[in-house]
């Protein structure tokens, strides 16, 4: 019987990222648009793991399946660790990926290069029907840029740059972004969890 997995997201750029970090394990990859009925999530909690266990569970509970989620903060030192998990609606509800990157440049605006560092955190969840939850944690130092770059990617990737490469994340391919990025290191630490997992679902354990 071959492998199920529900990606707990109806974010369309991110369930193409997960599928592509999780695309050569042998497993049926499953995305929420099959499951209509499944409830959305408020992302209510006060961190990122709290956030993607939340997400990971419910969607397990409603569909009877293996689910993975994950959720991603971005800490900016110089903002005491703003926006931190309210990264997504940074602006406000409803706020674009645009109004984002821009209210996070106008805060940042006169802050010197060496005062403009920051990181992405994201944690990932794997939680089973039965109640089991794994987590693994990926992280991306780099700086604040001054003004956006770049046309690839989402999120705050135009306005982040990393320094041992000399480019935004925007400024990257997806593949060249899927080699180093804080999802990327995320899920491969869940990628060998979900080895293990169906390994034993081959085992009948």
């Amino acid at each position: 019987m071959r492998y199920e997995l529900v990606l707990a997201t109806r974010n369309r750029h991110k369930g193409e990222e997960l599928s592509a970090l999780l695309g050569d394990l042998d497993v049926r990859i499953r995305t929420l648009a099959e499951f209509p009925d499944a409830p959305e999530v408020v992302e209510d909690g006060a961190t990122c793991e709290a956030n993607a266990v939340k997400k990971a569970v419910t969607i397990a509970r409603a569909t009877g399946l293996p689910a993975v989620a994950d959720d991603t903060g971005l800490e900016v030192d110089a903002l005491g660790g703003r926006p931190g998990v309210f990264a997504a609606r940074y602006a406000g509800e409803g706020a674009t990926y645009e109004d984002n990157c821009r209210k996070l440049l106008q805060e940042m605006k006169g802050v010197p290069c060496e005062r403009r560092t920051a990181r992405f955190i994201t944690v990932a969840a794997l939680a089973h029907p039965n109640g089991r939850v794994d987590v693994a944690q990926g992280t991306l130092e780099g700086v604040i840029a001054e003004e956006s770059s770049g046309t690839s990617g989402f999120g705050y990737d135009p306005v982040f740059f990393v320094p041992a490469i000399g480019k935004t994340l925007a400024q990257l391919s997806a593949e060249e972004k899927n080699r180093i990025s804080h999802r990327a290191k995320a899920f491969a630490r869940m990628r060998e969890i979900l080895s293990a997992s169906m390994e034993k679902v081959k085992q009948g354990l």
